[in-house]
This record gives C-alpha cells, structure tokens and sequence, in this order.
C-alpha cells in the first residue's frame, strides 16, 4: 500500500524534475505516476510543498493552465511572479500559450 508520505515524496521528486520555464499539471503527474485518479492527492502534496524549499510548487497549475494554487504561495502574486522570472506569460491567473510550457513527465522522465 502506497502512504500518502510516500506519494508526496514521489510527487517532489517529479516536481523538482520540471525544467525551468516549464509548468506541468497535477494530473500529468499522477498519471505518471500510475494513479491517475489522484490529482486532488498531487494538489495535497503541493500544498504540503512550503516545508520542502527546493521542490518548485509554482510550476504545477490545473489542466487549462489556471494557477489554481496561488494561495499557497503566502501573497496573491507570488505564484505568478515565479513564473514570469522565469518566461512565463500570465495573465488573470492564466498561462498564455500554455501547450508551449507544457512539461508532460511522461514523455520526458524513465520510471523511478
């Protein structure tokens, strides 16, 4: 049986794997992680992400590109302002262009 701690260690280490000026989803990384239906649990583990400095949270958003956990991040525009750093164009909490920043772990992570 997998423990929620140890998922969340799985998700960070997918996570701290995300190329700068990359964003990818919460459900990207459950499905690769073969558990597709726990999208919710990645966002968990994101949430759960502060105490973990050198995993960045900021680049896993919603399916559609939203910055659906902004309010994580201790500000308003904190989330937004990683991401910008690093080439990102948000607008309203949108990622313009978001198929163009798209890092599926799929396509680029062997299994661990």
């Amino acid at each position: 049986m997998v423990t929620e701690s140890s998922f969340f260690s799985k998700v960070y280490t997918v996570v701290q794997l995300v190329p700068e000026g990359k964003v990818t989803t919460y459900g990207a990384i459950a499905k690769y992680l073969g558990s597709p239906q726990s999208s919710r649990m990645v966002g968990w583990a994101m949430n759960a992400a502060h105490s973990h400095p050198d995993v960045p949270a900021h680049r896993v958003v919603n399916r559609k590109g939203l910055l659906t956990g902004k309010h994580h991040f201790g500000g308003g525009n904190i989330m937004k302002q990683l991401l910008e750093n690093e080439g990102i164009k948000v607008i309203q909490d949108q990622i313009q262009n978001f198929e163009d920043y798209f890092w599926d772990p799929i396509e680029h992570l062997k299994d661990f």
